[in-house]
């Protein structure tokens, strides 16, 4: 289990949102400020009390998201496994190289038959399976 100090925690609790939950780009953000691997930041959150929440592909959380993108969607596709699942962190990367947003990728999974695995958070390992403290 990872402890933080004094400063650590600071830096994390002001990162909270008014319902003093955690994002999870706010996740990634402190995991950089506080010196920590962001798939440690489930279970520093958990340790604390702290939900993670609003994940940017739409595995949880009261994020908003729009149309499914077919060409992301084909994209998505080539690296997902048999069973139309992928990687967090491919799907990161879907968004960086292809120049699409976060957000159209998260769209798009939300509103096709791709599942997410692999949370680089550590939230989950298989989002129909294993979950941490999440709403």
């Amino acid at each position: 289990m990872k402890k933080l100090d004094n400063i650590q925690t600071d830096l994390l609790m002001t990162n909270l949102d008014e319902e003093g939950k955690l994002s999870c780009l706010k996740a990634f953000k402190v995991a950089r400020l506080i010196g920590m691997k962001p798939k440690d930041m489930a279970e520093i959150a958990k340790s604390l009390d702290i939900t993670i929440t609003n994940c940017e592909l739409g595995v949880f959380g009261k994020l908003t998201f729009s149309e499914m993108d077919d060409k992301i969607y084909n994209s998505l596709t080539k690296n997902t496994t048999e069973n139309k699942k992928v990687e967090c962190e491919i799907a990161w990367k879907e968004a960086q190289a292809k120049g699409a947003t976060l957000k159209k990728v998260g769209s798009t999974i939300k509103n096709s038959d791709i599942k997410v695995t692999h949370c680089q958070l550590g939230c989950f390992y298989d989002e129909e399976f294993e979950k941490f403290k999440h709403d």
